[in-house]
């Protein structure tokens, strides 16, 4: 018999063994609602989509020192009272792990640990503790019996991180996996490895400054670029829970070149400080450089500047920054971005009571953008008067109080 015809054989045995797959309509499926419990972090909850899904496998990426290890810490204390909870940690000894816990005063006398690297042991003594929660610090750092390659080979960490999520599924348990990052910011290791997950959440910002940001880029139970903001603070990670008064704290002089931008993060209106510095350029090349916003996209708004405003850039270098360390996504920035660079071109100082959203096309027109009637709400919280937006997002009950609504359709109208 040829190989080929022994092993569909063989194939079509171990399909059967294992029972044969049924066809399900999709009408007929059943289903509950997602059951939930929360971190003991609301942050940490709202990125995840509500709180911890009991089954799931969260991966948690950031750069060294940013606070991954810390901010899982304080969740399993907070968890470990009503919950049974176990830290793997595959990179430091349990005595540093309880040193950090103490010089963070978390109360820690409920919290189980574990130094070990080898998967399998780590899933046998999971099946003895049942843990609700199970932290493993860092997926990198983890082997496997079946493979002989070197932990943190691609390997290793494919295999490895496969049987904790067979592991997560079949038992219920929530299973967090901490990663590394590359240079560029990305997961180390293979892209499958995100796949493999249901939540990525990485970690934004610079190590050594005091704000910390999770962001949820991928997650089958919530909003996809759910935002959580945190402080670092002696103690840990400390909630903030009013992001935009932090992201707003402007000097008390103003100067050209600055507007508010409302910006949508998951589900909430965030309210950013957007900053652009134009100078005279010596260069063949002028420099354009973003710090938070998509560089090539500054590029086409300049040009649709020059094409729709009749302003020239061409020589001049252009900045801008977003403040905070926050990063925005969204094209609702693109009419904030040009006006802050109109107002530093210009010299101009645009009024410090005045917030600005809106899309722009190639052809100059002002497009509207999602959740237009929260933003406006948000930035009359915090005491905004005054706003440039699209035309379509002008609300059509009137005018909302307090706020002065200027609605645009074209880049011109705005300038």
């Amino acid at each position: 018999m040829p190989a080929t015809t022994r092993n569909l054989r063989n194939a079509g045995g171990y399909a059967a063994a294992a029972g044969a797959s049924s066809i399900t309509r999709l009408a007929d499926i059943s289903f509950e609602k997602i059951r939930r419990f929360s971190s003991g972090l609301s942050e940490l909850d709202r990125v995840l989509g509500g709180g911890i899904v009991p089954g799931s496998v969260v991966l948690i990426g950031g750069d060294p020192g940013i606070g991954k290890s810390t901010l899982l810490l304080q969740a399993l204390c907070q968890l470990s009272h009503t919950e049974r909870v176990l830290y793997v940690t595959g990179e430091e000894s349990l005595q540093q792990v309880a040193l950090r816990a103490q010089r963070l005063g978390l109360p820690h006398e409920s919290l189980h640990l574990l130094a070990e690297t080898q998967v399998e042991r780590i899933l046998a003594t999971a099946d003895q503790e049942r843990p609700q929660v199970l932290v493993i610090d860092s997926i990198q750092t983890m082997s496997t019996e079946l493979l002989q390659s070197a932990s943190g080979s691609v390997g290793q960490v494919r295999e490895s991180a496969a049987q904790l999520t067979r592991y997560a599924k079949q038992t219920g348990t929530t299973v967090f996996l901490v990663g590394h990052v590359t240079k560029e910011g990305m997961l180390a290791g293979p892209r499958v490895l995100e796949h493999m997950v249901d939540t990525v959440l990485y970690f934004e910002g610079e190590s050594d400054a005091k704000l910390r940001l999770i962001r949820a880029v991928k997650n089958r139970f919530g909003a996809v670029n759910e935002l959580g903001v945190f402080a670092m603070t002696e103690k840990g990670l400390r909630e903030v829970t009013n992001p935009s008064a932090i992201f707003l704290s402007r000097g008390a002089e103003a100067v050209p070149g600055s507007v508010v931008l409302v910006t949508w993060e998951g589900s909430r209106p965030l309210l950013v400080e957007v900053q652009a510095l134009v100078d005279q350029s010596h260069l063949g090349n002028p420099r354009r450089v973003t710090v938070g916003l998509d560089q090539n996209r500054l590029a086409m708004l300049l040009a649709v500047l020059h094409r729709h405003g009749g302003i020239a850039t061409y020589d001049q270098d252009v900045f801008v920054n977003v403040v905070g360390g926050v990063r925005v996504t969204e094209t609702a920035a693109d009419l904030a971005v040009l006006l802050a660079v109109l107002s530093s071109l210009r010299n101009k100082i645009l009024p410090q009571d005045l917030i600005v959203f809106g899309e722009i096309g190639l052809a100059g027109e002002i497009r509207p953008v999602p959740n237009g009637h929260e933003r406006l709400r948000e930035a009359v919280k915090h005491g905004f008067k005054r706003a440039i937006i699209p035309k379509a997002n002008a609300p059509k009950t009137g005018s909302i109080d307090g706020l002065e609504i200027t609605a645009v359709q074209r880049l011109i109208e705005a300038i």
